[in-house]
């Protein structure tokens, strides 16, 4: 998850003055969405005895985040950390827990007489196999890889479900609680477009990703993505008999200068990066290839494609510069292009009832709301007209992506599943 543009309000603006939990759900929050049929229910005894029930879980949330990262998940390989959580899911009294096709964890409850709700934390992580991702805690930090991404959403989805269960809350609507594969780069969102176009195609009203540690931001708007593996190829040859031959690498690296010239706008905000380069054989070889994998983003789907086309360019200009350099030589480069990922771009405006749903739930956990721009599992439910947000789990985080990634356990860290319950009840309705 990276977030991106910052805060926007809804046309209402904020709701007047803190208040306590229970009194504020009960005094503004019915008044505010009713007139979208999705008020808290902040009357059902069932949703106030889970309000309170998750309090007291803070470090069982805690002990979940950080026993469930310990298991490895790298991208396409997240099988073991998935039948842990089923595991616990069962624990939890979910018989019906299962594991789908793509890798999905699914548990389906409610009487289904409303919307079906879908929300999710992914089980994948950045890292690939071999890493260490044993954690280390000193005080209220934990450091380990994955640990705010997405380790804390998980345990998000796993007290909201332990206390649904525990408080006997039953969904008048139908609720999915998901672990999922696939979020992050190289998985492509295979495990939300798995869901969405195959498991419930057609079925999901509202989809919620709770994803890293956070409190009010909101993520209603997707940034979107193009990533490339590209290659530059060649015969190769020896570095003193065959030189003069036009070289793979020395050509993307011409590429990659070039690439790193080019001019973007600021808004809408586009970024570029060459975040991995490979290739040779040996100090004393010209390569016969040479590979680069270059990500461009933006919540702009018009800019995202500009900066395409730029790329593309700076990419064949950098080509065409090395065979300039060695007019005589008889070897060609050919360059090759492998999409790796395609992420949509959409947004929702701030007056769209799941935002607006999701605003008056934070303000009245004493959170300061703020509507953001960012690449999430949301971004493919937003681009099929899915409404759709992505919510963060409680806590700081700092680090994400990087061996020293760490989680700061905060004092209000559990209103991170408070957040979730709210969310869930007010769009999924509660049988009385």
């Amino acid at each position: 998850m990276h977030s991106n543009t910052p805060h926007h309000s809804p046309s209402t603006g904020r709701l007047a003055g803190p208040a306590r939990l229970l009194s504020a759900l009960s005094l503004f929050v019915p008044a505010l969405l009713s007139a979208q049929g999705m008020a808290i229910p902040s009357d059902d005894p069932a949703v106030r005895r889970a309000m309170s029930a998750i309090q007291p879980l803070q470090s069982w949330t805690l002990e979940q985040q950080i026993s469930i990262c310990e298991i490895p998940a790298p991208p396409f390989k997240e099988r073991a950390r998935a039948e842990e959580f089923k595991r616990r899911m069962i624990a939890f009294g979910y018989t019906n827990a299962r594991i789908d096709s793509e890798g999905n964890v699914i548990v389906e409850i409610g009487r289904g007489d409303g919307p079906t709700v879908l929300i999710t934390g992914h089980l994948d992580t950045v890292f690939p196999e071999g890493t260490d991702v044993r954690t280390t805690r000193t005080g209220d930090r934990v450091a380990g890889p994955g640990i705010g991404d997405d380790c804390r959403g998980l345990a998000v989805v796993l007290t909201l479900a332990k206390v649904l269960k525990d408080q006997r809350v039953e969904p008048k609507g139908r609720l999915i609680m998901v672990g999922n594969v696939g979020e992050e780069g190289p998985g492509n969102l295979r495990g939300v477009r798995h869901l969405l176009t195959k498991e419930f195609a057609g079925k999901i009203d509202y989809f919620i990703s709770v994803d890293g540690a956070g409190s009010g931001a909101i993520t209603s708007r997707a940034v979107g993505s193009h990533r490339y593996l590209v290659s530059f190829e060649g015969p190769g040859g020896h570095s003193y008999g065959a030189f003069g031959m036009t070289n793979p690498m020395h050509a993307m690296g011409r590429a990659i200068a070039n690439i790193a010239d080019i001019q973007v706008p600021t808004r809408p905000k586009v970024t570029f990066n060459v975040g991995i380069v490979r290739g040779g054989t040996s100090v004393n070889t010209i390569t016969p290839s040479a590979q680069m994998e270059i990500d461009m983003r933006s919540e702009s789907a018009t800019e995202l494609s500009a900066i395409d086309v730029k790329i593309r360019a700076a990419v064949e200009a950098g080509a065409a510069a090395e065979r300039a350099r060695w007019p005589n030589s008889r070897a060609g480069i050919t360059v090759k292009y492998d999409t790796i990922g395609i992420r949509p771009t959409g947004g929702q405006s701030d007056d769209a009832p799941i935002v607006r749903t999701a605003w008056a739930a934070v303000e009245a956990l004493d959170w300061l709301p703020a509507t953001v721009a960012s690449s999430t599992d949301a971004n493919l439910p937003i681009a099929m007209g899915i409404p759709a947000i992505t919510i963060n789990g409680g806590g700081v985080s700092t680090g994400a992506h990087g061996t020293e990634e760490a989680y700061r356990e905060l004092p209000d860290s559990y209103k991170g599943p408070q957040l979730a319950l709210l969310l869930v009840t007010a769009l999924v309705g509660v049988v009385r």
